[in-house]
């Protein structure tokens, strides 16, 4: 299929998650990324490990984030690498780069400085906490901008100190806002012919997914979220029987549902806690232990079969090798291989269907500086 971004040309000067994951989505959507790294020792993320598998001297991670991309090595201090550089940046759509406030500015390839070179640019930065500010120079890292977000404060317990998200969420948010970012300053372009700086950070990103309880704290007298003192509970401000529960032989999740219907299916007695649709929010957790101990009596099967049978939002609580493992996932097709040439790396595609059709990409990452020559030869680049 002819993808919607064929013919965009991206550089990107990004290392670690945020920014190389945005220009895997541009890759996957048609366009050609162009990764500009170090000679020798290129994305750092290229050592960076998780569960400390690596492929090809290269870090498992560095493959699953910068799969169907290019690599030129070039030495930004280096007058003849930069001037190369400068005359790609000349012919391409779009520039990302994550260095931190200040670094951009001091080579000359800032927005400002890059606007003079091309001035159709579309330049995305990203940043951990904004380019200016009290915390503009602080390191953009995942987990320490889930600790000052808030974020740690929704999940977990009652009786549990701050429980971090167990993903870089605020890496993958930001990467996926500043694609919307370029996909909006592309259109923009074409209205207006001229370039578009587009910046997001790991902070505004992580605070705009929390929009939802951010707006009751905002609007409800500044109380802080009320984690359950009962285990599984599933959202800090929703009412019972919001959570997952321990059956006789797995666990069970229960979404929103109307609890006198849920209490008369499980046989459940409530009528010591519950009077009215208030009451699920007041008397959540004396409602949830209810619920759980009556549904440690049958299996999830039973349980689940009397529950959908009666259109109750329920689901089985699945681990890696049970999900991967059932006919939904196999039907979307959500696996692909990565071509290594003297291996296969099994990764997932991009979650987009464009007229029917789901976009595929064998492509593996680059190894350092591979596509130099080509890249020089192609763009005239002396």
């Amino acid at each position: 299929m002819n993808k919607p971004l064929e013919g965009l040309l991206v550089l990107e000067f990004c290392q670690f998650l945020a920014g190389p994951s945005a220009g895997l989505k541009l890759a996957d959507m048609g366009a050609r990324v162009i990764k500009i790294e170090r000679p020798i020792k290129g994305d750092a993320c290229r050592q960076l490990a998780i569960k400390n598998l690596f492929v090809d001297e290269n870090s498992l991670l560095f493959h699953t984030i910068n799969r169907n991309k290019e690599s030129y090595a070039a030495d930004l201090k280096d007058p003849a690498d930069l001037k190369r550089v400068k005359e790609l940046i000349a012919k391409v759509d779009v520039m990302t780069h994550n260095f931190r406030p200040g670094v951009m500015e001091k080579i000359g390839l800032d927005f400002q400085s890059v606007k003079t070179i091309n001035p159709r640019i579309i330049y995305g930065v990203v940043t951990g906490y904004g380019n200016k500010g009290p915390w503009a120079a602080k390191p953009g890292q995942d987990l320490l901008v889930q600790s000052v977000s808030g974020l740690t404060y929704l999940s977990g317990m009652a009786d549990e100190g701050p429980v971090p998200f167990g993903l870089s969420v605020a890496d993958i948010l930001c990467g996926n806002h500043l694609t919307q970012g370029i996909l909006a300053a592309l259109i923009k372009r074409a209205k207006t012919g001229k370039g578009v700086l587009v910046e997001a950070s790991l902070l505004e990103s992580t605070l705009d997914m929390q929009f939802e309880v951010l707006t009751t704290y905002f609007n409800d007298g500044g109380k802080l979220p009320r984690r359950s003192a009962v285990k599984g509970q599933g959202h800090s401000y929703l009412s019972a029987p919001y959570g997952i529960y321990q059956t006789a032989d797995a666990y069970l999740a229960l979404a929103m549902g109307n609890l006198q219907i849920i209490s008369t299916l499980i046989g459940c007695d409530l009528s010591g806690v519950y009077t009215d649709s208030r009451s699920s929010f007041e008397k959540r957790d004396e409602i949830m232990l209810l619920i759980a101990e009556r549904l440690k009596m049958k299996t999830n099967a039973q349980w689940l079969s009397i529950l959908e049978a009666s259109d109750i939002w329920c689901a089985p609580v699945l681990n890696y090798q049970e999900a991967t493992a059932l006919p939904a996932f196999k039907q979307l097709q959500i696996q692909q291989p990565l071509d290594l040439g003297d291996g296969v790396i099994n990764t997932t595609r991009s979650p987009l269907q464009l007229d029917g059709e789901k976009l595929y990409s064998s492509k593996a990452a680059p190894e350092i500086g591979s596509g130099n020559d080509i890249i020089n030869q192609e763009f005239n680049l002396v």
